[in-house]
């Protein structure tokens, strides 16, 4: 299986939302094959026994955490269809 490539940044950088050197803050992009990747904070060990009974993880997944601000200055980005 080949790895899509990043197609575009959705949303602010994290310098346009305040991260002084812009490294080390959640992003999302778009891949070529129009699926996203998220950058977050691993969360997964504190997450896992919360999730709701209908929801699940594989192995070669991980519950990543994004600030609202993230999510909702991506919004513009995102298409409603």
């Amino acid at each position: 299986m080949t790895t899509p490539d990043i197609s575009r940044r959705i949303g602010a950088s994290p310098r346009q939302r305040g991260s002084l050197d812009g490294n080390t803050c959640p992003d999302i992009f778009e891949l070529s094959d129009g699926s996203f990747a998220v950058i977050g904070a691993d969360r997964t060990d504190a997450l896992e026994p919360k999730l709701p009974s209908d929801a699940g993880r594989s192995h070669d997944e991980r519950i990543v955490v994004i600030t609202r601000e993230t999510l909702l200055r991506a919004k513009i980005d995102i298409p409603d269809v």
